[in-house]
């Protein structure tokens, strides 16, 4: 099987648009060319967005017509998310967007999870899914799918003078096949959930151990995103600028008592005041299955979100299960009105945002374990 390489390029001053080359990759494949399918269903599947842009996903290809679908252990968030629950979630969006994908070049996607059993209670060396790619001439194309290469994370200020029609989200939230999504327009549901929402990132943030997560995974600048393209990416000449200066010192993002933090929980408040609008998304159970479901179901929210022409970021804090967010966990089950038998998987915020450049991607060659 032969996998296009991803180069990286010089870029242009001091963007890393290295870093950015898969996804031109992907979208310089056509859909209608003889070769193997897998390659254009992978190519696509890699941009499916991710915790912490960790892209925890591993395929292995020794079968042809077949992918096996494994999790990287080495890309945990064992601090955040020490039942792996949230990158399940992640490994559900590569399996949807990698079935739309086989889709488009005519095949379906047989897909059996965790073939050796669940792992609990943490994702472990089994394979997350074996997926085969059969030939059907009717298999139904997603026109969800045309929203692939403009679906991105937007963690910019939002237009707090639009505001977001709870009809759209209706919308939105019929793209949903299993999970059950609602949402919040009105200003004093917004205006409880911002509060909400900014506390529990608070005590993310004054965690010692949950904010050195974050900054361990901070790559600052052209050159640190294009060797290591995942993680939190803060590029371009303003960052690179603060670097130099001694204000993105990482010891000092720790540190509650500096400048440095105190300006960063100013710069990421913004992100809180400006939500326009909230959508959530919550699982009968919460099984593995249930947590790929609800990573499928996300992916295909957020096309749809793209598609209706809207902004959005996910405000996962509170949904975190780690000692210190217990109350807050509690306080946003009971605003949002999840049942006890009820699993709040995601939790976003919506706006109309100012256009941004896609996330950094690990080139597809260097996701597969064999060939």
């Amino acid at each position: 099987m032969a996998i296009p390489k991803t180069t990286t390029g010089k870029g242009a001053g001091r963007d890393p648009a290295g870093a950015r080359k898969p996804w031109e990759a992907a979208k310089a494949l056509d859909a209608g060319a003889k070769g193997d399918p897998r390659v254009f269903a992978l190519a696509h599947a890699i941009l499916a967005p991710n915790p912490h842009n960790r892209q925890p996903w591993v395929a292995e290809l020794s079968t042809p017509g077949e992918i096996k679908l494994y999790f990287d252990t080495a890309r945990r968030l064992p601090e955040t998310d020490p039942y792996d629950r949230q990158l399940t979630i992640g490994l559900g969006c590569f399996v949807e967007l990698l079935s739309m994908a086989a889709a488009e070049t005519g095949h379906r996607a047989e897909v059996s999870l965790f073939p050796e059993g669940e792992p609990q209670p943490m994702l472990d060396g089994r394979p997350v899914a074996h997926i085969r790619l059969v030939a059907d001439s009717g298999v139904a194309r997603d026109p969800l799918f045309a929203q692939v290469f403009a679906r991105h994370t937007n963690r910019e200020a939002y237009d707090t003078a639009r505001p977001v029609s709870a009809q759209a989200l209706d919308t939105i939230a019929a793209a949903a096949r299993t999970a059950r999504i609602a949402h919040a327009t009105g200003g004093k549901e917004v205006a409880t959930l911002r509060a909400l929402s900014w506390e529990a990132m608070e005590i993310e943030l004054r965690t010692y151990r949950t904010m050195k997560e974050s900054v361990d995974l901070m790559r600052i600048g052209k050159a640190e995103i294009e060797a290591n393209p995942d993680g939190i990416s803060l590029g371009g000449p303003l960052n690179e600028g603060l670097d130099l200066l001694g204000l993105m010192d990482r010891q000092a993002m720790l540190d509650p008592n500096t400048m440095v933090f105190t300006e960063g929980m100013k710069a990421q408040k913004v992100q809180f005041d400006t939500a326009m609008g909230f959508l959530w998304l919550a699982t009968p159970g919460n099984s593995r299955a249930d947590q790929i479901a609800a990573g499928r179901d996300y992916l295909r929210m957020h096309l749809a979100v793209t598609e209706a022409g809207l902004a959005l970021q996910p405000f996962s804090q509170a949904l975190q299960e780690y000692d210190e967010m217990a109350g807050k966990y509690v306080e946003m089950r009971t605003a949002l009105e999840i049942g006890d038998n009820e699993t709040l998987q995601m939790l976003v915020r919506l706006g109309y945002g100012p256009g941004i450049r896609p996330a950094p991607r690990w080139p597809l060659e260097t996701r597969i374990r064999s060939a």
